[in-house]
């Protein structure tokens, strides 16, 4: 499993907005093939910043599979405006984890 994670930046006054457009984006990204979940965390200590974390099955479900669908250029056509700067996505793998 590969976990996509990237801090957004979201324009002022734009949040209530940008939660509901996300949202409805979100139909978009989970129609991938290799698409795990997703989750959307909103910064305590900073007004306009979230996190958004997606698993996916491989790092090219990612980079391949949603970056060159249909699918993308809808969630980037609802999205993509929002950010202010835009975002830096990186990529990730489990080398250890502990959950109770």
């Amino acid at each position: 499993m590969i976990l996509e994670a990237a801090f957004l930046f979201v324009k002022p006054n734009l949040k209530t907005k940008f939660e509901a457009d996300f949202a409805q984006a979100s139909q978009y990204i989970s129609s991938i093939d290799g698409y795990l979940g997703h989750s959307l965390q909103k910064c305590i200590e900073v007004e306009n910043k979230y996190l958004l974390l997606v698993d996916w099955n491989a790092l090219e479900d990612h980079t391949v599979g949603f970056r060159n669908s249909e699918a993308y250029l809808e969630w980037k056509k609802i999205l993509h405006h929002y950010y202010e700067p835009f975002p830096v996505v990186e990529h990730f793998e489990n080398i250890f984890s502990n959950k109770k």
